[in-house]
């Protein structure tokens, strides 16, 4: 067995424990709802204060500790919520419903006719008195209810005939109508899967961004195709198999009351038996699907994640590292779904025992009856049958009861997601969501035109601090940017240069203070209208798999390809595109995996470029380019950043000498500010990150050791990079 893995045994003692507690705590908040009021109540209260609840951070969109979530849902609020989500197919689930008891009605006539033909015709009793006259020429024989032979042999082949001929019509009716409905409640369950993926997909995507990182890729492709997937199928599951159950189960109790109480209190009995299985079993595997599916999430995050840094992965040869993690967390979920299949297989035994139980009692009554001469032989045969239809609905409710906890267990994790607040600062438009609380969008925001902003970027006292964290990560920033000046951000690693960008970006909003454009506060414009005038390129290039010019027009899709080949010209990118072997229609890979990094790049420069942003956001754009590359691609920036409002982060200092504004951030604070050569004038913070750069660029050169020639700085004494100057 795996190092970490438990046993079947363990786990069900960890479960069954885990429950246990559950109910004692049930219990015990259920006395002191009573005792609330009460002295008792009042001592507990003061003996163990309540905590204060938790702040998050404005528009966190967290929802609390996961420890301190409440726990799942019943099934009554499960069921609200969904038959809420079957808006617009209630009417066809109505109509299937019944189409599904006509069908089932007349699956129960069945039994009754192996009655008539075993009395009646093959046995040669008597008929049954008050028989309409349509019923008796249909039989074209007179059957006399006093005699004790009332049909020839011919007529009795006639009557067999006749009620095989009627048998095989109603079957024929009973399948048509069934499969009607069937066919109905698929294309429903198919529907609200596209629907309940579409819902789910729509809001992962406006959560707020550190929510996004926290679901990880692979926990957002187990939620859509796992979790929504089984809540659609919460049709049949729910809605379907139980309906069709129940229909089954009164009109097979209807019918033994009707020829013999006895039979029906026997039948009854049977009842109880569901309600104890289900009690004692299928609400104890709801809390175990839930498990499984959050393991089942984050197998599939752990997978994604490693596959997308193979590179590393391998680098660091943690091939088997990573295999026997996966491993690891794939046992110890198989040991779950295992533990669950022998709960299921229990109830199954159980009830494979009963029907062959049950059975034998009905043989040895109806056998003693029809000695009495209380009952006939047809009796007990239909008897037998309607057993058997009565063991059926209630072996389907049992077992189906195991499909609908798995379900909701999927459903309430959907829930779970779509009650996450939306990112600040989305405009209500169509219901696309779920009706719930906590997911409806702010509405009556600004919506921007391109044409008529000006690019005018103001901080206010800005303060910002992840969502969880005290620590502020940007402290007390005003800064005042006039329409299409360049701002370059610099500053040791960690000082608050990408988080300030991301803060203008409305990526977040600030803990305190106000980002406003044009004089109006970021929180009240729309953020997609907003964000159609940014442009962003980041260190990190993102592409996605797809041809070259799909990658660039990602900002555009409506874009001709004349913009796109000017875009990838003005980025200095047409060069390498054209030797491609199929030009902008080559497939790059996921993340671009065929291009180098100067490449990706350029791709990224090009698709901003195309997007014709107001204002536009680079975090070192021209990293990973090379020497030549690079100052081609200054030029063109250059011509982008024309008439815009830019903000640049920058390491290496030589490509920001322009900027009409530097502001050196330290510890999330602005400790400098100027032009370029303002700030090598005041020989502060940017002069030392200035004199580094410049030593590092000549250290090759200087004398003996860090310390160059004769206790000298590395490069002391010669000309400094024109560039830099």
């Amino acid at each position: 067995m795996p190092r970490g893995s438990l046993s079947s045994k363990s786990l069900f003692r960890s479960y069954l424990q885990k429950y246990r507690e559950q109910r004692a705590k049930e219990r015990v908040e259920k006395s002191e709802k009573r005792l609330g009021k009460g002295a008792a109540g009042t001592e507990r209260a003061e003996r163990k204060p309540a905590p204060p609840p938790a702040e998050a951070g404005p528009g966190s969109g967290v929802p609390g500790d996961e420890k301190k979530k409440k726990r799942s849902r019943s099934f009554l609020v499960l069921f609200k919520e969904y038959w809420r989500l079957l808006h617009g197919y209630r009417a066809t689930v109505i109509w299937s419903l019944l189409t599904l008891t006509v069908a089932t009605g007349l699956g129960l006539l069945q039994p009754a006719a192996t009655k008539l033909a075993f009395d009646y015709i093959l046995l040669d009793n008597p008929g049954p008195t008050g028989l309409p006259a349509w019923v008796r020429g249909l039989a074209g024989v007179e059957l006399d209810a006093g005699a004790g032979g009332g049909a020839t042999s011919r007529a009795r082949v006639r009557l067999l005939v006749t009620l095989g001929a009627g048998l095989v019509a109603v079957t024929v009716l009973h399948v048509l109508f069934g499969m009607w409905g069937r066919v109905q409640v698929t294309r429903i369950t198919k529907r609200l899967q596209v629907r309940l993926r579409r819902l789910v997909f729509d809001h992962a995507v406006r959560l707020p961004l550190h929510r996004v990182y926290q679901l990880k890729s692979g926990g957002v492709s187990s939620i859509l195709r796992e979790d929504a997937g089984g809540a659609g199928d919460l049709s049949f599951s729910l809605i379907y198999n139980p309906w069709r159950a129940v229909i089954q189960l009164v009109g097979t109790l209807v019918i033994l009351g009707i020829t013999d109480w006895r039979m029906l209190l026997g039948g009854l009995a049977l009842i109880p038996a569901v309600w104890l299985s289900h009690r004692t079993w299928i609400s104890r595997i709801r809390p175990v699907f839930m498990d499984i599916r959050k393991n089942r999430s984050q197998i599939d995050a752990h997978a994604t994640e490693a596959f997308g840094g193979m590179r590393v992965v391998r680098g660091f040869g943690r091939e088997r590292g990573e295999a026997g993690r996966f491993v690891r967390s794939s046992h110890v979920m198989a040991r779950q779904e295992m533990m669950v299949w022998w709960w299921s297989r229990i109830i199954e035994i159980a009830w494979a025992m009963l029907v062959p139980t049950a059975s034998a009692a009905v043989l040895v009554y109806g056998g003693w009856q029809v000695v009495k001469g209380n009952l006939t032989l047809g009796d007990v045969m239909m008897f037998s049958a309607y057993l058997f239809m009565l063991l059926s609905p209630l072996d389907v409710l049992v077992s189906t009861a195991t499909t609908i906890q798995n379900n909701l267990a999927g459903f309430d994790r959907v829930l779970d997601l779509m009650q996450e607040p939306l990112e600040l600062g989305l405009s209500a438009g169509p219901q696309r969501h779920l009706p719930v609380d906590g997911a409806v969008a702010p509405s009556g925001l600004a919506v921007l035109s391109h044409g008529r902003v000006a690019g005018r970027v103001t901080l206010r006292d800005v303060v910002f601090s992840y969502p969880g964290h005290e620590s502020r990560v940007i402290d007390g920033v005003s800064l005042d940017v006039a329409p299409g000046q360049m701002i370059a951000l610099v500053g040791p690693s960690g000082s608050g240069k990408t988080t300030l960008c991301n803060l203008v970006a409305r990526f977040f909003d600030p803990t305190s203070g106000v980002i406003e454009l044009d004089g109006v506060s970021l929180k009240q414009i729309d953020v997609n209208s907003y964000r159609r005038l940014l442009g962003v390129v980041e260190q990190d290039v993102f592409l996605f798999d797809g041809t070259v010019e799909e990658n660039i027009a990602y900002a555009d899709p409506e874009a001709s390809h004349e913009r796109v080949l000017a875009a990838a010209s003005a980025a200095n990118a047409d060069g390498f595109i054209a030797k491609l072997e199929k030009g902008y229609d080559t497939l790059i890979g996921e993340r671009g995996v065929r291009l180098s990094g100067g490449q990706k790049q350029r791709l990224a420069i090009a698709r901003a470029l195309l997007a014709d942003p107001r204002i536009l956001i680079l975090d070192e754009a021209t990293s990973n380019l090379d020497s030549e590359s690079e100052s081609l691609i200054q030029r063109s920036l250059r011509v982008l950043m024309n008439g815009r409002t830019s903000f640049v982060i920058a390491h290496r200092l030589s490509t920001i000498r322009h900027a009409d504004l530097i502001v050196v951030l330290e510890s999330g604070r602005i400790i400098e500010r100027g032009t370029h050569e303002q700030l090598i004038e005041q020989e502060g913070r940017y002069w030392e990150m200035l004199m580094h750069q410049v030593h590092a660029h000549t250290e090759p050169l200087g004398g003996r050791g860090p310390g160059g020639v004769d206790g000298k700085p590395a490069g002391a004494g010669r000309a400094l990079p024109e560039e830099i100057f």
